[in-house]
């Protein structure tokens, strides 16, 4: 009796030790967090160029006219889709009407005096051939008639700067576009040169930038660019088309023009943009940057501080704090902290803290 109890009481000990073995293995297991990782790798192209700006269309235009006059329909209105030859704007063109009726009738006079002089020179061509007329006679019709020729096309080329003016009376939409702007009503006077609208090409869209003296070296056109549009919170991708050469009317800073690649139907001109430009050249940073970026998302804030959580090799998270530099697009420069090839925590399953086993 005494040796079956012995026995139940080793079963006993021997089944705690397994269920405590298995409790702890299942509770370290549930203490690994899972974890997307990344490694901090060198970044080769550090030197960035970040310049504000803003988005206008590629193709727009303040239209005005060259004549005076009052101002008898304003066709179209602000934030109107308008087609390529579409009317605009017409102005009061009475007297333009008048000089018009007069050059076609100045037009039929001299068409009808080079029609009599071209059958007075092929009658008198006729009597010379039959020697019924003399060498100065024909010569006589034959400068009448190209008198007559030059008084016709005479006619016509003042018909042709009439129809020009008229042109300007009746104002048309030179391309396609949206009218972003009105400076006129009916009954206004219009004056040459004095915008009468504003009409923008909604197909097309740039960022206009301003880059100091100090960086525009490194910027060259076809380089690509990234477009982070305030507004909005997108970021997208554009490419240098213009690198100004002069910053002598510009306030010592250069124009640059970088075509946005895919625009987002929320872009609107006038939208303020930042436009990062990637030189590639690696300038000499100060306080011994090691030149290298991490995604923006992996950062930790607490107050003043930032860190991220890197992975130790005993797969445990542990916070380290970083002194950073400029945010481009999604990454953020690292100046101290980090090094290259180490592996920080991008996103996790569950909640970090310092010390935590995860499980990448």
């Amino acid at each position: 009796m005494k040796k079956i109890t012995s026995m139940i009481t080793l079963a006993t000990l021997i089944l705690l030790v397994a269920c405590s073995g298995k409790t702890e293995k299942t509770a370290s297991s549930a203490a690994a967090v899972s974890v997307q990782t990344a490694i901090v790798g060198q970044d080769q192209n550090a030197a960035v160029v970040s310049v504000s700006g803003k988005i206008e269309a590629a193709n727009s235009a303040n239209i005005s006219t060259r004549m005076m006059g009052y101002v008898t329909q304003l066709a179209v209105k602000m934030g109107q889709k308008v087609q390529q030859g579409q009317l605009l704007v017409s102005i009061n063109n009475t007297d333009i009407q008048a000089k018009k009726a007069q050059t076609d009738a100045g037009i039929l006079q001299a068409k009808a005096a080079y029609n009599n002089a071209k059958k007075d020179y092929d009658r008198f061509k006729n009597l010379f051939e039959q020697q019924s007329a003399t060498q100065k006679e024909l010569d006589d019709m034959t400068a009448r008639l190209s008198i007559a020729q030059a008084a016709l096309e005479g006619a016509q080329q003042m018909r042709n700067e009439v129809m020009a003016q008229l042109a300007y009376a009746n104002v048309r939409a030179p391309f396609s576009g949206v009218i972003t702007g009105t400076f006129v009503k009916e009954g206004d006077m219009a004056n040459p040169g004095m915008p009468l609208v504003s009409l923008e090409g909604g197909t097309q869209w740039q960022a206009v930038a301003m880059v100091p003296e100090s960086q525009i070296s490194g910027i060259k056109s076809g380089m690509k660019a990234s477009i982070l549009v305030k507004s909005i919170g997108k970021t997208l991708a554009g490419t240098v088309t213009e690198v100004s050469a002069s910053a002598q009317n510009t306030g010592g800073q250069y124009l640059v023009k970088v075509s946005l690649e895919h625009p987002d139907p929320k872009v609107l001109s006038g939208m303020f943009v930042r436009v990062d430009l990637a030189t590639g050249n690696q300038t000499p940073k100060q306080n011994n940057t090691n030149g290298i970026s991490i995604l923006s998302q992996a950062l930790v804030h607490s107050g003043q501080l930032s860190g991220v959580y890197v992975v130790s090799p005993e797969h445990k998270a542990l916070l380290r704090w970083l002194r950073l530099g400029k945010t481009t697009g999604n990454q953020t420069e690292v100046l101290s902290g980090l090094t290259s090839g180490e592996t920080y925590v991008v996103s996790a399953s569950g909640k970090l803290y310092n010390g935590v086993l995860v499980q990448p």
